[in-house]
């Protein structure tokens, strides 16, 4: 059935009951490919919640890369995860804002009319460790909206209670579904995994960046002081904005990214130029970086951890060039260096990040907000790196600009990048 968009911000049905239907963006493994043509408008059955569960009316959604990969089925396809082989189908999502429309048996927390904002991980009540160790170790651990069926492009999902946080005030809906993923991600990195703290030095890979652009105000924020490696001088110049003491134009030392299957002759010249930006972050920070903060992987590790200083940190949670790493061990080693690896973040990292939002100490960057209709095109623009940052999409709200209640400052609009 054709689904009119023009009102996909109409409910019908009250806060507490559900409609029968709704629009969402649907991939299904027949059509997997180009995200222009793997997500497809389709009228879906709204889902009920269940035990511990909440279905929320999604007011804004934030894209991420996830989801560029759900469309592709590259490096792996969804179908076989998750909740995926019951459905037999996707919508992704893993950012939003909305409101609470219906609770599941045994939620007492939240109700119907609370607003949201939800983080994207998932656990098994079930499994020990998420009762004493962390919920990112256990078995049943999957990201929502990635491996999960129902993600935030649709007029309502369906979350763990657990995953509600609620929404800054001060900030829009729009803006309020921007930064959950990346910005998580980031805290655990920083404030949990390197115990962050004031005096640190860090250094900041992609630091325009979805994940940059908060490890530069939570190094602001915690007192540490930070340089960022960004492409282009208008990069730095709102990273400075952020709290950044320097930037680093990465075109200037381009001879020292690892492509692999160098001879070694190009070995020594990258590792010359690798010196060279090491040289440049230590007299920029005065000593050599305590945490080096790592996302691009292949390209950037050698250098990283030769950049660390002896008994420093290198905490990693992707590998955006290339996730095969070849580096030196030595200088880990001798230097009794430490490498971290890290994966989003808990409920409760997630609350106290969120927190800071609404406090006005950090502060979401936000590039572009779409309609509802522009869900497949913002992923293309993703694939093909045509994007200048953080994209949100309009789904119950109508409109820019709706939700802010409260005074502070809301998101930084910006182009940003790596």
């Amino acid at each position: 059935m054709a689904v009119d968009l023009n009102q996909v911000s109409n409910v019908e049905a009250q806060p507490g009951e559900l409609p029968r239907t709704m629009a969402a963006w649907v991939i299904r493994p027949e059509r997997e490919g180009e995200p222009l043509e793997a997500f497809q408008l389709e009228e879906i059955e709204v889902p009920e919640p269940g035990a511990f569960e909440v279905v929320v009316r999604v007011m804004a959604a934030g894209v991420n890369y996830n989801n560029v990969w759900a469309a592709q089925g590259k490096p792996v396809s969804v179908f076989p995860y998750g909740d995926h082989p019951e459905w037999g189908h996707h919508i992704g999502g893993s950012d939003a804002s909305g409101i609470v429309w219906k609770v599941g048996p045994g939620v007492t927390r939240w109700a119907p009319g609370d607003e949201v904002v939800i983080h994207c991980n998932q656990a098994s009540y079930e499994d020990p460790e998420v009762h004493g160790l962390d919920p990112l170790a256990a078995p049943s651990q999957l990201i929502w909206g990635y491996e999960t069926t129902w993600g935030s492009f649709a007029q309502f999902t369906k979350v763990q209670a657990q995953q509600l946080l609620p929404r800054p005030q001060n900030l829009t809906w729009e803006e309020a579904a921007s930064y959950g993923l990346v910005y998580f991600t980031a805290y655990r990195m920083l404030i949990d995994q390197c115990e962050l703290k004031a005096g640190d030095t860090v250094l900041i890979w992609g630091a325009a960046g979805g994940l940059g652009v908060f490890a530069v105000q939570l190094c602001a924020a915690a007192g540490a002081e930070c340089v960022g490696v960004v492409s282009s001088e208008e990069k730095g110049r709102l990273i400075m904005q952020l709290g950044a003491k320097a930037f680093i134009n990465r075109n200037d030392y381009a001879g020292m990214m690892r492509r692999g299957g160098e001879t070694p002759e190009q070995e020594k010249a990258r590792f010359q130029e690798s010196r060279r930006f090491a040289k440049a972050v230590k007299e920029i920070l005065g000593e050599a970086p305590e945490i080096v903060f790592e996302h691009v992987g292949k390209a950037t590790f050698p250098t990283s951890v030769f950049a660390a200083k002896p008994f420093g940190k290198v905490v990693i949670c992707a590998g955006t060039t290339g996730y095969h790493l070849d580096f030196d061990v030595r200088h880990l080693w001798m230097r009794q260096k430490r490498i971290i690896g890290s994966h989003f973040a808990n409920a409760y990292e997630c609350m106290k990040a969120n927190e800071l939002i609404e406090q006005g100490k950090i502060r979401p960057v936000l590039w572009r907000t779409m309609g509802f209709e522009g869900v497949p095109e913002a992923h293309q623009l993703m694939k093909e790196n045509k994007h200048l940052g953080k994209i949100s999409i309009l789904v119950g709200a109508p409109e820019q600009g709706l939700g802010k209640t409260a005074p502070g400052a809301g998101a930084i609009h910006a182009e940003v990048g790596a």
